[in-house]
């Protein structure tokens, strides 16, 4: 089969385009994307989840988001083909005004050409020696992807008393940071138009790791929600409390997993307490994020039920630590590719997924 895509969204202001899903499962596939958001103004471009789990075959995208104006384009899961096939990315990004161009969990056999070379990052692809290193081969001669750390995610029938299981390292990696008092940080342009300003402030020279972090942040805090996602980022402590009370309302409190003991070793699993008496609950997940100051994506998602739950050394069976989990009961939306399902062997749909807060991490429910 064979789509063309010529020159959409060309010279448009603000335009608006998703694709998601096209042509996967297909057999060798062929789809062309050329000229589109060329000269465009603030439009936003998004690919997910397009020819995976298909047959070989090709996508061929160029001259997109050429000499635009602060363009936001992503690519997520994208090619990972059961068996080979092919991407090329050719001028995209060329001669535009401060693009922001994201690439994520993409296959092998990428082409990347005459790109812009600030505003465009590179995150999670795969290449014939990770393969062969980190993944294996089922029967039906899929590569299966073992990256995804043991205990990352897991079912939610484990949260019971007496369950042995792996905990991942759930210890914060980033640098320590504080927040910007509300004053400093709500005078902040935030946003991919305000790039230059923020290089400026922060000392970020072109082509730098500080740019990369500014573009990423940027990017990952402007882009459209998830179906069902209401999201924020926040940069003050003001600003978080305020999110969490629009989604909740004033009778609202913060979790977090209390320490990190326990960090990628086998536990036992304690008392086990559902808040909101167990049943699926509203909440807003806080993670971290890279940034120069301590910067929170904030999120809610619906069909969720949350745990507190003892955490108990093995040999000695002494609490060591009280950790926060949260279950995703409703995954349908989620991509095949995501790493639970890489992890636990399911689908969209499917199962539940559950995982735990992170250290410095947080999130906040409706008060007991």
């Amino acid at each position: 089969m064979s789509s063309t895509f010529t020159a959409y969204g060309e010279m448009g202001n603000g335009a608006n385009d998703s694709f998601t899903a096209y042509t996967s499962n297909a057999n060798n596939p062929d789809n062309n994307f050329k000229s589109y958001g060329v000269n465009g103004n603030s439009a936003v471009d998004s690919f997910s989840s397009y020819r995976q789990g298909a047959n070989a075959g090709g996508d061929s995208f160029q001259s997109y988001g050429r000499n635009s104006n602060s363009d936001r384009v992503n690519f997520v899961n994208y090619g990972k083909t059961h068996s080979g096939g092919t991407d090329t990315f050719r001028e995209y990004g060329k001669g535009s005004v401060e693009p922001a161009v994201g690439f994520k969990a993409y296959g092998v056999n990428n082409t990347f050409k005459d790109y812009a070379k600030k505003g465009v990052t590179f995150a999670q692809y795969a290449n014939l020696s990770s393969i062969s290193n980190k993944g294996a081969t089922e029967g039906n001669g899929v590569s299966v992807n073992k990256w995804v750390e043991p205990g990352k995610f897991f079912r939610e029938y484990l949260l019971k008393e007496g369950t042995v299981m792996k905990i991942p390292d759930i210890r914060d990696k980033l640098p320590k940071r504080s927040f910007l008092p509300r004053v400093i940080s709500s005078k902040l342009s935030f946003s991919t138009g305000g790039l230059l300003e923020l290089k400026r402030i922060f000392h970020a020279q072109n082509e730098s790791y500080a740019e990369r972090v500014l573009v990423h942040a940027l990017s990952e805090c402007k882009r459209n929600p998830s179906i069902g996602e209401t999201k924020r980022c926040v940069g003050s402590i003001e600003d978080m409390i305020d999110f969490a009370v629009l989604v909740l309302g004033h009778n609202a409190t913060v979790r977090t997993t209390a320490n990190v003991n326990g960090s990628n070793q086998n536990v036992m699993i304690g008392k086990v307490k559902g808040i909101d008496g167990g049943e699926v609950t509203k909440l807003v997940s806080c993670h971290q994020s890279l940034f120069p100051y301590l910067l929170y994506y904030c999120h809610s998602v619906p069909k969720v039920r949350v745990y507190v739950s003892d955490i108990v050394d093995v040999e000695s069976k002494v609490k060591i630590n009280e950790g926060v989990a949260i279950c995703h009961i409703d995954t349908s939306a989620w991509s095949p590719g995501h790493g639970a399902f890489v992890a636990l062997g399911s689908g969209p749909g499917l199962i539940e997924v559950c995982h735990w807060i992170f250290e410095n991490d947080m999130t906040w429910t409706i008060s007991d």
